[in-house]
């Protein structure tokens, strides 16, 4: 029997979401095929789909006004369909579904899907920090690209009041990299909470930005809301005629007086101090520290790929660009390019060492590249990682320790090589290209050294066999 998996969800989240879901299942019961629905209401998300469940299934189908985390269904067949139209047509949106052929993977839908099973198999506060990372980064990315274009104008002409530099560095300054610890502690909070924990984690969020204590106090705070706004989800009980109350006054006013207090009176000043000394230590960094710093944020990036230890070397990098230090944020973005440039490098220099499809990989991957896409590494490591993720740990921890060395900054989090266009992004640009360019050429030469010797050593236990019979 074929599985049928499908996420119902509406702008308000009360009537269509539940509606929608009731019509599918009824419309697959009635011809025989398994589904499940997962809804995205008012209240959160309910039913919520497994990544072995997706792995299984044959067809999604996406009920949906809103978002529904489609990512995670990259590889599948999608039929798409509004909330209304699943009320009202169940039954051929099923039809549809079962009849729907499978997809076809290319190498970067391979790597989006490796991404996105990463995503759903997060549990626990990684998956709620991932979750405020994510929701983060723009604000981050478009704060730090438009600061880093008012600079065209001049290192200080935002300080002319009126001037188009001006305007640009308030956007980005001001309003974009303000929102960026609110953001991150409110959506920590929604991970842990759902809608509830929303009001709290922003508020927490914003208390942290305030009193200095920056990305530290606003995980703190986003965990705090998010954990206090479940338990009082989860334990006031109320008569079903005052529930509504529950979401909209009594879990927003309780657990945001509770957090905010907290926050000013408890957790404010000395996470403020710890941001201080850090910041101080990071700015007065001697050469070989510095050093010490880029292989470890490099070897980090390169460790994993996406994976939980990459994602705590760039959130910690992206953490510091609210206090204005630049140079972790240019190597870890260096140590992430280097892992599928190297790998593009080491397919043009040796094909031998691959398959044909690696190589063809190799083309995509060094597109991957140079957009900061580390993920793009992810199908080599896992085809040999005992040969390529050294490699690549080894690259990336040259070009991270490399970009330290320079000197180099970097005021957007994102962007690749686009950003090095970008007059005034990156300080020390051409020594950054050069950091780069060597731990992509380190990372191919590792690859091809240790494949190399696996060929050989293949090549020779061939001739022995020959020679033996």
């Amino acid at each position: 029997m074929k599985k049928i998996l499908a996420v119902t969800a509406c702008p308000t989240g009360i009537a269509h979401t539940y509606m929608a879901a009731e019509a599918l299942e009824k419309a697959a019961k009635e011809k025989g095929v398994s589904i499940k629905v997962e809804t995205r209401g008012g209240v959160g998300v309910e039913n919520a789909i497994t990544a072995d469940e997706i792995r299984e299934a044959h067809a999604i189908i996406l009920a949906v006004a809103t978002d529904a985390d489609e990512a995670r269904f990259a590889g599948k067949p999608i039929i798409k369909a509004s909330p209304g139209e699943a009320i009202k047509n169940a039954a051929s949106l099923i039809e549809k579904a079962v009849q729907a052929k499978p997809a076809k993977q290319d190498y970067v839908s391979q790597v989006e899907q490796t991404k996105s099973e990463r995503s759903s198999q997060r549990t626990g506060p990684y998956k709620h920090l991932m979750n405020g990372v994510s929701f983060m980064i723009p604000l981050v990315v478009a704060g730090g690209l438009l600061i880093a274009i008012s600079f065209i104008f001049g290192i200080e002409a935002f300080k002319e009041e009126g001037t188009l530099a001006a305007a640009l560095m308030n956007i980005g300054g001001g309003a974009a990299f303000a929102l960026m610890v609110p953001i991150l502690a409110g959506y920590i909070a929604y991970s842990i909470a759902d809608r509830p924990g929303l009001a709290p984690g922003l508020v927490g969020g914003m208390l942290a930005s305030q009193g200095g204590s920056g990305f530290l106090g606003g995980i703190i705070a986003g965990f705090l809301a998010g954990y206090i706004a479940k338990f009082l989800k989860d334990y006031i009980k109320l008569p079903r005629n005052f529930e509504g109350l529950k979401p909209v006054l009594i879990i927003p006013f309780f657990s945001t007086l509770v957090v905010g207090l907290l926050m000013v009176y408890v957790i404010g000043t000395p996470v403020s101090n710890i941001m201080e000394g850090l910041s101080n230590w990071l700015a007065g960094l001697n050469t070989g520290n510095a050093v010490a710093l880029g292989l470890i944020l490099g070897a980090m990036m390169a460790f994993d790929m996406g994976g939980p230890v990459n994602k705590a070397a760039y959130t910690f990098a992206v953490g510091l660009l609210a206090s204005n230090i630049y140079e972790p944020m240019a190597a870890v973005m260096a140590a992430g390019m280097t892992p599928p440039l190297g790998l593009w490098l080491a397919t043009m220099l040796a094909p031998k060492n691959f398959t044909v499809e690696e190589k063809e990989a190799g083309k995509a991957a060094g597109v991957l590249g140079i957009s900061f896409i580390t993920e793009g590494a992810i199908p080599f490591a896992a085809a040999d990682p005992f040969r390529v993720i050294p490699s690549l740990m080894v690259g990336s921890a040259t070009a991270g320790a490399l970009s330290m060395v320079f000197n180099a900054a970097l005021k957007a989090p994102h962007g690749g090589i686009f950003v090095l266009f970008i007059p005034n992004a990156v300080t020390n640009v051409l020594m950054y290209a050069l950091a780069i360019a060597i731990g992509t050429v380190v990372t191919a030469v590792m690859v091809n050294l240790l494949k190399g010797m696996k060929v050989k050593k293949s090549t020779t236990e061939e001739s022995s066999t020959k020679i033996a019979g």
